[in-house]
């Protein structure tokens, strides 16, 4: 446990700039704090005291704002900047010298049973905001940019982005999405809208010489058709 402070409080230093000495970020900062809390909470939880560990994880999380459910499996030196709303669900793992910034979610996404929560690999960094949802990997070394949503797996040394996030660098070079896209073949929405309505508008044209047809059958149209010159005569002759 003291090994494992004393790595971690010398992460926080070489990554944190912010940082003046070993005590404030021992206990000022809220990462260490909820971590030593989490070690705690995992002893009991995988002891089968259950309750207990909840009850620690609960505290921990209303004291320093970052939930990490005693189940998770945490590697060494992990830093959590800052470390407001991060969530790390209960089938988690994050791998060794890991950087996670503030309001990051390692959750799940509603639909997986059993293992329903990332897997992060060493020297991974996210940034804030990021979510990274559902029972994949992430690979050594990889980046995930602030407020990607990840869905599905990240190979190493790759940065992802978006929503939903894309791999747009691997080991540091572009990968090349314009070359791997038929565009030739890309519909063009307001052109499939618009065949729409000339479809629409034929269909209605039918309609309406059909309906015209059927009335110009009726006796009382033709009836109308032969009055219709007395009438006018009549009218000539007042």
């Amino acid at each position: 446990m003291f090994e494992k402070t004393r790595e971690t409080v010398s992460a926080y230093k070489a990554r944190d700039p912010a940082a003046r000495s070993s005590l404030e970020i021992l206990f000022l900062y809220p990462g260490p704090r909820a971590e030593r809390a989490y070690r705690r909470a995992h002893f009991w939880w995988t002891h089968g005291h259950r309750l207990i560990a909840r009850a620690i994880s609960e505290h921990a999380k209303r004291r320093t704002g970052i939930e990490i459910h005693p189940g998770a499996t945490i590697g060494r030196r992990l830093v959590m900047d800052h470390g407001t709303g991060i969530v790390i669900g209960e089938t988690a793992e994050v791998g060794d010298d890991c950087l996670i910034y503030h309001g990051v979610t390692l959750g799940g996404t509603g639909k997986d049973h059993g293992k329903r929560h990332p897997t992060i690999g060493n020297n991974v960094l996210i940034s804030t905001g990021a979510k990274v949802l559902g029972p994949f990997t992430v690979g050594d070394g990889a980046r995930i940019a602030a407020n990607a949503v990840v869905l599905s797996e990240i190979p190493p040394n790759a940065t992802a982005v978006g929503v939903p996030a894309r791999v747009v660098r691997i080991a540091g070079e572009k990968v090349n999405y314009a070359g791997n896209v038929d565009q030739v073949s890309v519909t063009d929405p307001v052109q499939k809208e618009l065949q729409a309505l000339n479809a629409r508008l034929e269909l209605l044209e039918r309609l309406v010489e059909r309906q015209a047809a059927a009335l110009a059958d009726e006796p009382f149209l033709k009836a109308a058709e032969d009055y219709a010159p007395t009438a006018k005569a009549s009218d000539t002759d007042r």
